[in-house]
C-alpha cells in the first residue's frame, strides 16, 4: 500500500511537468508594443514546477515587457531567468513580496527603473512602492508604473479611517495621478499592476475617480473587460477584474489603431488540467496584456491609410460621433461590436453617403469596433474609445 501511495503523490505532484506543451497563441508581433501586467501569486508558487509554466507562458506569449507583482523569492526568480536569456530583468522587494520587470532585451532599451513613494510616510498607502520602468522601444520613450495595491475592503470607502482599505487605494491612485502629473506630463505612460479593486464601481466608492473623471487624459484600456462577462476577468477565483493597464493619452491614437488590442491571457483553458492546474502550479490571477501599433512601427503610415478611408470623430467618443467613408452604395451599413464581438449597434446608410452620425450616448464606456459594410466591400474597420 505504501508503494501505491508513494506513486500517487509523485504523479500528483509531477504532473504539472507533464501538461507543459501549450497551444497558447501568440500575442506579441515584431510590430507592435506589447505590455503585460501579471500577479503570480507568492513566487514560486510550486517550487520549481512554476518556473517551467512561467517560462513556456513566457515564450509562447512571445511579449516586449511583463511587470509581475508578488515575487517573493528573488533567488529563484534569477534561477528562473536564467531560462529566458532573450529576457533582461530588474526586482524590488518590498516586505514579503515584490514588484519585478522581464523585457526583450532586443526591443526594449531602459533608460532608468526606480522606485516612487517608497518613504516611511506612504508605506501604509502603498505596501508595495510602485517600480517604474523607463525605456526606448524604437527610438520613442515609454514609462510604466508597475503597482500592487492594498487588498481586500468592504467595498466602501471610508474616508475618515486612514487604516480603510479602500481609502488606502483612493489615496494611491491620487499620488499617482500627482505624480504622473508633476514628472510625466506630455510622456507615453502605461499604469499597470494587481489595484485589487473593480474600475466599474459607482462613482461613490470608485477609488479610481481621479483618472476616470478625466477621460480626456486617462483611459482604463481594459475597461472593456471589466464591463464583459466574467469569463474574461483577471482574478476568476472571485470572480473579479482587478488588473489593468491604465494608458494616458498621449497613447490614445496608437490604441485606436485597429492592430492594437488588449486581452485577458486564459492561460488556464490551453492547460490539461485547466484552472486547478493553473492556480495549483502558477498563480490565482490572468495576465492582462496590451499590444500597440505605435506611430514609430514600420508600416505604420500604410496601416493609417487604411484608418484613414474608414474613421470616426470624436475619438474618443462622448454621446455621439461622426463616421467617414467611401461613398456609399447600395446595401451598406456601419456596424458596431463591443471588445467581445457582439454586435451592439448599426447604421444603415443610403447610395451616396459619405459620412453618418451616430448616437452612442446608451452604451456603457469601453472600447468598441466599427465595421463597415459597403456592398461588397467589408475589410474597413476602425476602433472606438467611448467615454
Amino acid at each position: 500500500m505504501k508503494t501505491y501511495i508513494v506513486i500517487f503523490l509523485f504523479l500528483l505532484s509531477s504532473y504539472s511537468l507533464l501538461s507543459q506543451t501549450l497551444n497558447l497563441p501568440s500575442f506579441g508581433s515584431d510590430s507592435t508594443l506589447e505590455v503585460v501586467t501579471w500577479n503570480i501569486e507568492s513566487f514560486p508558487k510550486n517550487g520549481e514546477a512554476t518556473f517551467d509554466y512561467i517560462v513556456d507562458i513566457v515564450q509562447a506569449l512571445d511579449v516586449d515587457i511583463i511587470a509581475f507583482q508578488e515575487v517573493s523569492d528573488t533567488t529563484a526568480f534569477k534561477q528562473m531567468m536564467n531560462n529566458l536569456p532573450e529576457y533582461g530583468y530588474s526586482f524590488r522587494l518590498n516586505y514579503y513580496v515584490g514588484l519585478a520587470y522581464i523585457y526583450k532585451t532586443e526591443s526594449v532599451q531602459i533608460n532608468n527603473i526606480y522606485e516612487i513613494y517608497n518613504s516611511y510616510q506612504y508605506w501604509s498607502t502603498f505596501p508595495r512602492a510602485p517600480f517604474v520602468m523607463d525605456f526606448n522601444y524604437r527610438n520613442q520613450r515609454f514609462i510604466i508604473i508597475n503597482n500592487h495595491l492594498k487588498c481586500c475592503g468592504d467595498g466602501v470607502i471610508d474616508y475618515s479611517d486612514s487604516d480603510d482599505e479602500e481609502n488606502k487605494r483612493y489615496n494611491a491612485v491620487n499620488l499617482l495621478r500627482s505624480y504622473i502629473d508633476s514628472y510625466l506630463s506630455g510622456n507615453n505612460v502605461f499604469v499597470v499592476g494587481d489595484f485589487n479593486d473593480e474600475i466599474t464601481d459607482e462613482t461613490q466608492n470608485n477609488v479610481f475617480r481621479s483618472f476616470i473623471n478625466y477621460p480626456d487624459d486617462f483611459l482604463f484600456a481594459d475597461m472593456g473587460i471589466a464591463q464583459s462577462n466574467s469569463s474574461d476577468w483577471s482574478y476568476p477565483a472571485w470572480p473579479s477584474h482587478l488588473d489593468h493597464i491604465l494608458i494616458t493619452n498621449e497613447l490614445f491614437n496608437d490604441f485606436q489603431n485597429p492592430d492594437s488590442d488588449i486581452q485577458t491571457q486564459k492561460i488556464d483553458q490551453y492547460l490539461t488540467n485547466g484552472w486547478y492546474e493553473y492556480s495549483e502550479n502558477v498563480s490565482d490571477h490572468r495576465p492582462v496584456a496590451i499590444k500597440l501599433k505605435t506611430s514609430y512601427n514600420s508600416g505604420f503610415e500604410s496601416a493609417k491609410q487604411d484608418v484613414n478611408d474608414f474613421y470616426i470623430f470624436p475619438n474618443p467618443a462622448g454621446s455621439g460621433a461622426e463616421f467617414t467613408f467611401e461613398t456609399a452604395i447600395g446595401n451598406s451599413r456601419v456596424e458596431i461590436y463591443n471588445a467581445a464581438g457582439q454586435l451592439k449597434d448599426f447604421i444603415n446608410l443610403k447610395s451616396g453617403q459619405t459620412s453618418a452620425m451616430w448616437n452612442c450616448s446608451n452604451l456603457q464606456s469601453g472600447v468598441y469596433f466599427a465595421k463597415l459594410i459597403n456592398g461588397n466591400i467589408t475589410g474597413l474597420y476602425c476602433k472606438i474609445i467611448k467615454l
